[in-house]
């Protein structure tokens, strides 16, 4: 029976089991986006914030760029541009840029406090997008989760208080980082992780040039230079590299579930702010990051099983004998 004869239809096996894979790239990626916060909360002491949202994504861009001309990867297709400008929209543009304001008058702890609702977000993003269906355990697990986190940030920052404008800017970059994420880890799945937010940089590139040069003039670029060093974090890892590991975790998915690893996110940004910025660390700390943790193992151990309809979580190519036709 040859290849291309009718008795052979190319197919796609669905992976239902967990794949540990992705679970331990998106905590690699986890890993690198704990040290955004903080570190922006450093840059912003010596650059602009429309400098630091904008330049680190004209680094990136530039190291995208080299990448995809190096490797000479394929264009996109079709609506693969259009679902690009959504994840440029949320992680390149939307994310670094609100965050950015905020951080300019609250503290990296207190940041930490509202980007916990990521995951929850995230899961929520997939649901709709990806057409994933998280048993109810999920949300509950989740949902303690967050609330988990989100009472353990609290306590170090002194509790999140009236909503300020502070506060807005962070609620609309965890939407932003959300949709950016699923889309992604959708897109992931046909274009590859590290080449999704390659091409999601280019897209963005032009606008994020025009910003930073807007800010260099009105405020010229004058850091110390561990504030050079936070920026040249935030472009290299925050802006390219973490999404290596990030997109190819969610790519393997399922998206809702690799997503609640984002969990110890907050934890680990309150610990490098002690660290690095001299913010308050108490002893709760530990009670609460493992509490945290726990919540975040639970989450990504419940079993899903995707609608008949759904984009399957993780798929290799195969091919399925069908009868053949005389």
């Amino acid at each position: 029976m040859k290849d291309n004869s009718s008795a052979t239809l190319p197919s796609r096996t669905v992976i239902l089991r967990p794949q540990p894979s992705g679970l331990w790239l998106g905590l690699a990626g986890v890993a690198a986006f704990s040290f955004t916060v903080p570190l922006t909360k450093v840059a912003v002491a010596g650059l602009s914030p429309l400098f630091i949202g904008s330049g680190r994504a004209v680094v990136a861009g530039i190291l995208a760029a080299s990448a995809l001309a190096l490797s000479r990867q394929r264009l996109p297709r079709g609506t693969q541009w259009l679902r690009l400008a959504v994840v440029a929209a949320g992680v390149v543009i939307g994310f670094p840029l609100l965050t950015s304001f905020a951080l300019t008058s609250t503290p990296a702890s207190h940041g930490a406090v509202v980007i916990a609702l990521l995951p929850a977000a995230t899961a929520t993003a997939a649901v709709i997008r990806g057409r994933e269906r998280p048993p109810l355990a999920f949300w509950l697990i989740s949902g303690l989760g967050a609330f988990a986190v989100i009472a353990f940030a609290s306590l170090q920052s002194g509790g999140l208080g009236v909503l300020h404008w502070a506060d807005l800017l962070l609620l609309g970059s965890v939407a932003a980082a959300a949709v950016g994420y699923a889309e992604g880890g959708l897109l992931a799945r046909e274009l590859g992780s590290w080449q999704t937010i390659s091409w999601a940089l280019i897209l963005a590139l032009p606008l994020m040039l025009a910003a930073a040069a807007v800010s260099a003039i009105q405020q010229p670029p004058s850091a110390t230079p561990a504030q050079w060093a936070a920026f040249a974090y935030l472009a290299v890892v925050s802006m390219f590299l973490g999404f290596f590991a990030w997109y190819r975790g969610l790519a393997i998915g399922p998206i809702a579930r690799v997503s609640q690893i984002q969990l110890i996110q907050p934890v680990l940004s309150i610990c490098w702010a002690a660290l690095l910025l001299g913010e308050g660390l108490t002893w709760s700390t530990v009670l609460g990051g493992l509490t945290v943790i726990l919540c975040a193992g639970a989450a990504v151990r419940v079993r899903f099983r995707p609608a008949p309809d759904a984009l399957p979580s993780t798929v290799l190519p195969s091919t399925v004998l069908q009868p053949a036709k005389d």
